[in-house]
């Protein structure tokens, strides 16, 4: 049998620092929905545009509240993705 991969405990109490890459141009003027996360598009050729926004959030109550007002915009989620994984213990 395979060896499981080891992971960090996680907290969803604590701030963690996530990555969501979703369909589509969201700007930095959308601040309400996504507070202070940074913005990136990659307009890549051969494919529409993906929004890749990296910042740290409070908790996984923040993280929730970011991805509920991407649903609520209809903006298609690819990803999220918990940058802080594998760090520490």
């Amino acid at each position: 049998m395979a060896n499981q991969p080891e992971f960090k405990k996680f907290d969803g109490d604590t701030s963690s620092t996530y990555r969501i890459r979703v369909q589509g141009h969201v700007d930095s003027s959308w601040t309400e929905l996504i507070g202070d996360m940074t913005v990136t598009v990659d307009s890549s050729k051969g494919r529409g545009p993906v929004t890749v926004l990296v910042g740290r959030l409070l908790d996984q109550a923040a993280l929730i509240g970011v991805l509920k007002a991407l649903y609520d915009q209809r903006i298609p989620i690819f990803s999220v993705e918990n940058l802080d994984e594998g760090k520490g213990e």
